[in-house]
């Protein structure tokens, strides 16, 4: 009889939980989650020439896999444990392959960033590895990978601005709301928008036929030390640094405490298995988060983390479809809809980057960056972290004193 117990009371509790306001919290994340990160992974895929079955495939992987961990996690923990993947590490992704690197080779390093995740979290040495680098260095970066996103949406509005202009007038509105773009993700209004404009538009028909259920494509990973060192490494310094670490502060900010090496060990294992599907590393979605905590009892929220993971699981088992339906759209629709998901984390890039100390190494690491060059066959999100460390080591030592709390505090 107690055993009987023990196992229907989490079970109605869960079932208490899984409420309205959970719900709705739960589908506001997953409507962000569904619209500008996607269009990132859009917007990479189409860059580096993929077709659309390998793009639909990385989608299905990411929102299937990611979505049932979402389950597991929040379901064992109590705590919403929402995971996704790594924008960075995406739009890292598209500028390796610009520099030469293939999907295969690509894929590969998505499998050895996976391990070394795994590795960290049972040797217990995550936290030391997310304080090897400056966080001002580590976001310059970011910002550098970024900026093309920002002046494409530019060039987009330049070239066609039938359907770019529209987009942008309905972003810049609902932003302009708070109270409205808190329920209404200003680029989901702007990607209803641009397609009503393509319909209104002399262009080509929409591909709506086709195979609309999930349709895996497999990719024999290839393992290359060139990979290695420009995706694999800059892969594991955004997940760690940038994406987990912002998952982290949003979860305890709102009362949480999740463990750190229990979270990475479960990103490298997700990723693992993503990876030959096209799935780019997993990570605690930090904005995701933070909206399935905004409101609502702190004991429930877990419970709207499970009903994000649910409904990112339907999308990605619909994932074909999504990905020609908007593949297929003009060259400006997707520029503009991957510009405007960026501009947010774009502009917190740059904040966080030149707001503090290391500022002279985190220009340096934008520009390198930025310059998009290309040395031994590594592209210039590896060597741009190099040299800012470099220049912060020998030019930023006054500016880290500064910020360094007094000794004479401590004692």
């Amino acid at each position: 009889m107690s055993t009987d117990i023990d196992i229907r009371e989490p079970r109605a509790a869960l079932r208490r939980d899984l409420g309205r306001p959970e719900l709705v919290n739960g589908f506001i994340g997953f409507l962000f989650s569904c619209t500008g990160p996607v269009a990132v992974i859009l917007a990479v895929g189409q860059g580096a020439g993929l077709s659309a079955g390998v793009v639909a495939s990385w989608v299905s992987a990411v929102f299937c896999l990611n979505g049932l961990l979402t389950i597991i996690a929040s379901r064992l923990t109590r705590q919403p444990l929402v995971y996704f993947w790594t924008i960075p590490g995406t739009v890292v992704v598209g500028q390796a392959m610009a520099a030469g690197t293939t999907w295969p080779e690509a894929v590969g390093a998505f499998c050895m960033a996976a391990v070394l995740l795994v590795g960290l979290a049972l040797t217990r040495q995550v936290d030391r590895m997310m304080h090897l680098l400056p966080m001002p260095i580590v976001m310059a970066m970011v910002a550098g990978v970024f900026l093309s996103f920002g002046t494409d949406l530019v060039l987009a509005v330049d070239s066609d601005l039938a359907i770019a202009g529209p987009m942008v007038v309905a972003f810049v509105a609902v932003s302009a709301a708070p109270r409205l773009a808190r329920w209404l993700p200003p680029v989901l209004v702007a990607l209803s928008v641009g397609a009503v404009a393509v319909s209104l538009a002399d262009r080509p028909a929409v591909e709506f036929s086709g195979r609309w259920v999930v349709d895996p494509v497999w990719t024999t990973p290839v393992f290359t030390g060139s990979a290695f060192v420009e995706l694999t490494v800059p892969l594991l310094i955004t997940v760690l640094v940038v994406q987990n670490g912002q998952g982290m502060a949003v979860l305890r900010a709102a009362g949480h405490d999740p463990r750190m090496n229990q979270v990475t060990g479960w990103c490298g294992v997700t990723s693992l298995v993503a990876a030959p599907f096209g799935g780019v590393s997993t990570c605690l979605a930090g904005p995701t988060n933070a909206l399935v905590t905004a409101s609502g009892e702190r004991r429930r929220h877990y419970a709207a983390a499970i009903w994000c993971g649910a409904l990112a699981i339907g999308f990605g088992l619909l994932a074909p479809g999504m990905v020609r339906v908007i593949t297929t759209m003009p060259e400006a629709y997707v520029a503009a809809l991957g510009g405007l998901a960026m501009l947010k984390p774009l502009q917190g890039a740059f904040q966080t980057a030149f707001s503090g100390p290391h500022i002279t190494g985190a220009l340096i690491t934008f520009l390198v960056t930025v310059a998009d060059i290309t040395v031994f066959n590594i592209g210039s999100a590896f060597w741009g972290l190099v040299v800012g460390v470099a220049v912060s080591v020998l030019l930023d030592r006054d500016s880290r004193s500064r910020n360094r709390p007094d000794s004479r505090e401590k004692s």
